[in-house]
């Protein structure tokens, strides 16, 4: 039986109405030691509790009181729970049945907080997490008094108030982030969690999808002692890895880690500035890469010879018989030994393990030191809501991608799960006939890759597909349904950010309804991002006023908290002093959450432009625009709206088009004119028509799959600054 850590008793108010986010037997027990055994239930008539939970209260004959919730009224609820307040008895609402949601926050269904919005009664927030070997990702043996419940009595919400709902909410889930955010296993290594996880799964392989050849996770870790006692001869601080995911990308990556150094993930997709930018804010000297990528980026600014150490060379050059017995001690040492060989645990916490660099969209490339203590957390969450026993995955995100590093990467490392590499996302063919050929079960991409593997996909290439995440773009509601109508796919649209190690929510597949239960909380929402990662806490503020907080079901400005959250860029201060706010994280995306969780984007901040005294967002006029032009569905972006400065309104849209026949100007003046004809007649507003339209040959984008909105800016404004020359 699981111990229960009790906090806040100084909250509790007798009688009182209590919300708790979920119930156990051992909270039920807690609660009637608290309440003095003067206290009851109410329930909808078709939510029944827990079997052992009712099982409890019958037996210390503690009543619990039936309402039908759906077909009365919050006026008749709050009366039926005054009449048992006034006898002097607290009032608990109990959390009955529901499919298990991983990782859920809560166990009572929206419904049931909208009912406590409009019921105007004082409400006591109670909290239990399950914390422990829930949340453990290493596999040492761990005895049961390591898990536990944490229980917590909020302080009172006052009746009266706006939102009650969200205010209960946004309780459970600040306590949540804070008790997930103390758990001592963040302050472990991630190295030494790898170095159990590839002892322990020592057989699993990793396929490169090039040749099909496998390594086993047993010569992945030798071969990376092996070569990380040779890196730690040298005096560097930090290392530029420049290769593709495979085993030779993870072997460097594991390499580093053993012997202290930060691995620099580089983006050899990025320009020479962006790269150069890179390497002086890294302060990297020396980098990692292999003779035969080299050959395929010719055209990547690759520094000079002296600068690089050739994996193909430096495998070589090791010792057969060191490689040999260090790949035996990978197979047959117990990891204790590994690590106390390697001192894997010397670095740990909030020191750095990885540092990766955004991919500079809208302005110079930032260095995100990704920490132990974050990508700790990050997988712990990920494995909170994946059930990943017994996945395979295909890992083609480039590891300079968080989302190819963390989830395609590391997480089936601890996980002990097998992986198929392939270099590039963008070779959709082969990607399929991978996916086909090992029997893949989860996938990570773009809408836009994801959209380039269906064109060329049959109708049975994704039948063994259990997840298939996108992120870094919007999906596309088109792509979605012909997913799901060709393929039988239900793509899941989660959300990201490097700064969070980085995935912050996630849609995924329904649970099935428990037989007797009329609730539901739901795990997928089409249109959504998904539903916030547990530990994590979201704040949304006035998108023109960081200090005016507003209720999370109102759109703002999006803000983040959690274990997962960066605590600054390298080496930049003045960006730092502007994106935190009491340990708060200002994301820079414009959005909302409901009362399930589901958070919703409206766009980047810096995809807005503010016309009239208006928030006009880029991507929901490219939305409207792509369907009057009849481009939704085409596998390249044909346009991209943007701002430019106007001297009479501040701003104005511009669209550049990739259409071919919007190269001649006369087309460009009867395009627009049209646009403004059609927008008119879906009832948006006028502002929402692009004034100028600006013909190039494509849009530019960005390796991640995501728009170079920096370019795409640039262009604008040139072909505004030309005009007006002219």
């Amino acid at each position: 039986m699981s111990n229960l850590r009790i906090h806040g008793q100084e909250n509790v108010v007798t009688p009182g109405f209590y919300m708790p986010n979920r119930l156990s037997v051992q909270a039920c027990k807690t609660l009637n030691y608290l309440l003095r055994g003067r206290l009851c239930y109410i329930t909808d008539c078709d939510f029944p509790p827990e079997p052992d939970v009712a099982e409890y209260l019958n037996n210390k004959r503690i009543p619990f009181h039936r309402f039908d919730f759906r077909h009365g009224t919050p006026l008749s609820a709050r009366g039926h729970i005054h009449s048992l307040l006034q006898q002097g008895k607290s009032v608990v609402f109990l959390p009955g049945q529901l499919a298990r949601v991983r990782g859920a926050l809560t166990d009572v269904p929206s419904l049931f907080l909208e009912y406590v919005d409009r019921m105007n009664i004082p409400v006591v927030p109670l909290f239990l997490g399950y914390y422990g070997t829930s949340f453990d990702t290493l596999y040492r043996e761990r005895s049961e008094k390591d898990s536990r419940e944490e229980f917590y009595v909020l302080p009172q919400v006052v009746a009266g108030t706006r939102n009650m709902g969200a205010r209960l909410m946004t309780a459970w889930m600040e306590t949540g982030a804070a008790v997930f955010s103390s758990q001592p296993f963040l302050q472990e290594s991630l190295t030494t969690h790898l170095v159990h996880s590839l002892r322990r799964h020592s057989s699993t392989v990793m396929i490169d999808g090039m040749n099909h050849s496998s390594t086993s996770y047993c010569k992945m870790l030798g071969v990376a002692m092996t070569v990380a006692k040779r890196l730690r001869r040298r005096d560097d601080r930090r290392i530029g890895v420049i290769l593709p995911p495979g085993p030779g990308g993870t072997i460097c990556l594991l390499a580093c880690l053993l012997a202290g150094i930060t691995p620099v993930m580089i983006n050899y997709a990025t320009s020479r500035a962006s790269f150069e930018s890179s390497v002086r804010q890294a302060e990297i000297k020396i980098f990692i890469t292999a003779r035969a990528f080299m050959k395929k980026l010719p055209a990547f600014a690759w520094p000079p010879e002296e600068h690089l150490i050739l994996l193909e060379d430096l495998l070589r050059s090791l010792p057969k018989l060191c490689l040999i017995g260090n790949v035996l001690l990978a197979r047959f040492a117990p990891p204790s030994l590994l690590c106390k060989l390697h001192n894997t645990d010397a670095r740990h916490g909030e020191e750095e393990a990885v540092l990766l660099f955004t991919a500079g969209s809208t302005g110079k490339p930032k260095g995100v030191a990704l920490t132990h203590r974050m990508l700790m957390a990050n997988i712990a969450q990920s494995c909170c809501r994946l059930s990943l026993d017994q996945e395979r995955v295909l890992g083609s995100l480039p590891l300079f991608h968080s989302f190819g590093l963390t989830i395609a990467l590391l997480l089936p490392l601890i996980k002990g799960r097998p992986i198929c590499t392939y270099p590039s996302p963008t070779e959709a063919r082969t990607l399929c006939e991978l996916i086909e050929t090992y029997k893949l079960t989860m996938l990570c991409a773009t809408p836009t890759f994801a959209r380039a593997m269906l064109r060329r996909a049959e109708a049975y290439t994704f039948a063994t597909v259990r997840y298939f995440i996108v992120g870094a773009e919007r999906l596309q509601p088109d792509l979605e349904r012909e997913f799901l109508t060709r393929c039988g796919v239900q793509l899941l649209e989660g959300y990201g950010l490097t700064e969070a190690a980085p995935v912050c929510s996630v849609n995924l597949p329904d649970e099935e309804r428990v037989r007797g239960s009329a609730f539901l909380i739901p795990s997928l929402r089409p249109g959504s991002i998904g539903q916030l990662l547990p530990g994590m806490a979201v704040r949304i503020t006035d998108v023109d006023d960081d200090n005016q907080i507003l209720p999370f079901t109102e759109r703002g400005m999006i803000w983040l908290k959690g274990a997962n959250v960066f605590r600054g860029y390298t080496n930049d201060p003045e960006a730092n002093q502007s994106i935190f706010k009491d340990a708060w994280f200002k994301t820079g995306d414009v959005g909302q959450m409901d009362l399930n969780g589901f958070v919703t984007l409206a766009g980047r901040f810096s995809r807005f432009s503010k016309i009239g005294g208006e928030m006009v967002p880029h991507e929901g006029v490219e939305n409207v625009l792509n369907d009057i032009l009849k481009l939704t569905g085409e596998e390249e972006v044909k346009i991209s709206v943007t701002g430019a400065l106007d001297e009479q309104k501040g701003e104005t849209l511009v669209m550049l088009s990739a259409v071919p026949e919007h190269a001649d100007p006369a087309v460009q003046h009867e395009t627009l004119s049209m646009l403004r004809t059609e927008l008119a007649k879906r009832g948006l507003p006028n502002l929402w028509a692009p004034r100028r339209l600006v013909a190039v040959p494509a849009i530019p984008m960005l390796a991640s799959g995501k728009q170079d909105l920096q370019r795409c800016r640039q262009l604008a404004a040139e072909a505004l600054s030309g005009a007006r020359g002219d």
